[in-house]
């Protein structure tokens, strides 16, 4: 019998919410699919996300394509 180990969510896990705010539009293809990973593609589309290193690494990618906020306000 194998158990699958489910991972404990924490009320101190931190949230991010982005916005596109651009559109992506004569951008590099790298930077489209930097938006596609953040769970965008069209402007005014939100994503609420972990705030990891991972992710931060995305929006500064796309950094003049996006708006970031804290979801957790």
């Amino acid at each position: 019998m194998t158990t699958k180990a489910k991972a404990k969510k924490t009320s101190s896990e931190k949230k991010i919410c982005v916005m596109q705010i651009k559109s992506s539009i004569g951008c590099v293809e790298a930077q489209r699919q930097s938006l596609s990973g953040l769970g965008l593609g069209k402007v005014g589309k939100k994503s609420v996300l972990e705030d990891n290193g991972c992710v931060r690494g995305l929006i500064n990618k796309v950094s003049h394509l996006v708006k970031v906020v804290d979801a957790n306000e």
